[in-house]
């Protein structure tokens, strides 16, 4: 079997910063990903907003990532500002996760999205139509009500698989 995973940056980041309270090696996500599914990860793509210019940090990550064997896809973040002042950095990549999602759907035979966002619920229903198997990826207390519902069985709780997949310390 054939597996694509899709992992939304933004979302996972805040996930392991506000619910997890741990963080995730991505290199042993994709080992347990294979294992857990008997597959093999043909394209691994991780989405994030990226600062203009580059933020050192987030730099070395992404190269990182990309060492491992992932697709980086970045969109410059856009910076709004709210009537009281306050700064909130945006780069929704959700379009660029279905657009790759369904341009490479005759690759695999799995998607996996790493994800909590509800957006999602649609493009998943559309995968299942087409007879493509799919996992998410999140923890209970951070993935939406419609994408938890459209996951059914086929949803990982990272509280589950902390131990497979924790980032050594």
């Amino acid at each position: 079997m054939k597996i694509s995973v899709f992992i939304d940056g933004a979302n996972i980041f805040y996930m392991q910063k506000d619910e997890l309270k741990w963080w995730i090696n991505f290199e042993k996500l994709l080992r347990w990903i294979e294992n857990k599914t008997g597959g093999e990860i043909i394209d691994a793509y991780y989405y994030v907003g990226e600062e203009n210019p580059p933020d050192t940090r987030q730099q070395g990550f992404l190269t990182a990532l990309a060492d491992i064997g992932y697709s980086i896809i970045t969109k410059e973040l856009k910076i709004i500002v709210l009537n009281d002042g306050r700064e909130i950095r945006k780069a929704n990549l959700d379009i660029e996760i279905v657009l790759d999602m369904f341009n490479t759907v005759d690759n695999y035979d799995m998607a996996v999205l790493v994800s909590g966002d509800g957006d999602f619920e649609r493009p998943l229903k559309l995968l299942r139509a087409r007879g493509k198997r799919f996992m998410v990826m999140s923890t209970k207390r951070f993935i939406a009500r419609e994408l938890r519902e459209v996951a059914g069985m086929h949803f990982v709780d990272f509280e589950d698989i902390r131990g497979e997949v924790q980032k050594d310390i």
